[in-house]
């Protein structure tokens, strides 16, 4: 049962009684969500939409077209906190919860979702993962550069022929005295072409599955660690995504996460809240879609009227703002239940997935309610179409989503 009242729409929020788990009547499991941001999260959303409009505007048409990577840009971001955000202040991080980054997130990808997804990498899968499972000597020597924005990082898990089925690991670390040998290719890796470190998924065991793949951190300058071309991408453009190769890449032993046979769970834990950053991106891509709408509906004339107020019109906006509302209740949810309790997996799945459905179907009304102009790169909806695609692919396609929501229902 839920009890919502929604007051702002930047600045909310709900009081919310979040049930599961009903057997023969009995509640077994309660909790209680009742906040209103902080001034703290506020500013915070304020700084990242200022920093979007004043940075990132005027230029990332021209980037994407380019596909140049932002650079400045991100070091600015650095400057702001927002490459660290979840990160402890004694580690060079702003030490903030995870609603704080969803509300930066989404304020970043409204006005560039390239610059959004450089963001959710170093934030939700690097300097997340070596946080929360790194020793204290990775983490001063990796995680305080990597939350300053002195370093950025990339995270290597996908393969050719681990993609969807992430247990599939090709690449190998073979123990050879206090290094590992690493021998592999990974591909689809975003930051890859300008990351200074990676976390890689290799395989120590393969008599063991899942659990004989162990993580990595690897630094770009080791012998062996090649960096192929940037891909020629559909969306996303001016982040970088490219395929590394391993060939007898000599790695500290000092230099896996945890032991032996914990990779595959760190990489799924870690991926969990990188979902919760994507899910944020698609919303800010969704955002964009209608507030280019809204302006346009009221500019465009047909038929004598502006176009806004066409009842058809009306209907599209009226169904893209609930839609957009609800996605961002789920992935502030997931943000929320991260921030409290351990498991969040479910919650950050549910969050993707919707947010992803709806920033595509968002920018394909965009672009309707535009028309021709719609189609031309003079106006940005065509952009945020293709760069909202992404979300249903990466960090977990929407078919792996609805396959780890399931799960999670039938098992309780």
């Amino acid at each position: 049962m839920q009890l919502l009242s929604v007051t702002l729409f930047g600045g909310i929020f709900w009081n919310y009684w979040e049930c599961h788990n009903y057997s023969n009547n009995k509640l077994k499991q309660g909790r209680i969500m009742n906040f209103t941001f902080s001034e703290e999260q506020i500013l915070i959303k304020e700084t990242a939409r200022k920093f979007a409009v004043d940075e990132l505007q005027n230029n990332a048409g021209e980037r994407d077209e380019k596909q140049e990577f932002p650079t400045e840009e991100v070091k600015k971001l650095a400057e702001l906190g927002f490459m660290g955000m979840m990160v402890p202040e004694e580690y060079n991080g702003a030490g903030l919860d995870t609603i704080s980054y969803v509300l930066a997130m989404e304020e970043i990808s409204r006005v560039d979702a390239s610059v959004g997804v450089i963001m959710s990498v170093n934030n939700s899968l690097v300097t997340w993962g070596i946080n929360e499972y790194g020793n204290d000597e990775q983490k001063e020597k990796y995680l305080k550069p990597l939350a300053s924005g002195e370093l950025l990082g990339c995270f290597a898990l996908s393969e050719p022929e681990a993609g969807s089925d992430a247990t599939n690991q090709k690449t190998t670390a073979v123990r050879d005295g206090d290094y590992y040998i690493l021998n592999g290719t990974k591909n689809w890796i975003t930051n890859g072409y300008n990351a200074d470190v990676a976390l890689v998924m290799a395989t120590t065991d393969k008599t063991k599955g899942a659990k004989g793949i162990s993580a990595f951190i690897v630094e770009k300058d080791y012998p062996g660690y090649l960096i192929g071309k940037k891909e020629n991408k559909l969306g996303i453009r001016s982040s970088d995504t490219v395929s590394i190769a391993f060939e007898d890449c000599k790695v500290p032993a000092a230099n896996l996460i945890g032991e032996e046979g914990f990779g595959f769970k760190f990489a799924m834990r870690t991926l969990d809240g990188g979902r919760i950053g994507i899910a944020a991106q698609a919303l800010g891509i969704a955002q964009a879609s209608l507030d280019a709408s809204i302006k346009y509906s009221k500019e465009r004339k047909a038929f004598g009227e502006y176009i806004s107020e066409h009842q058809a019109i009306q209907f599209k906006l009226a169904d893209m703002a609930t839609n957009i509302q609800a996605a961002r209740l789920l992935t502030l949810n997931a943000a929320f239940v991260k921030d409290q309790v351990n498991s969040f997996t479910k919650q950050a799945a549910m969050a993707k997935l919707f947010a992803s459905k709806i920033a595509v179907e968002a920018a394909l009304e965009a672009i309707q309610i535009h028309g021709g102009y719609g189609y031309i790169k003079e106006y940005n909806v065509e952009r945020y179409l293709r760069d909202s695609k992404i979300t249903e692919i990466y960090e977990g396609t929407s078919e792996i989503q609805r396959i780890v929501i399931a799960r999670h229902l039938l098992k309780d």
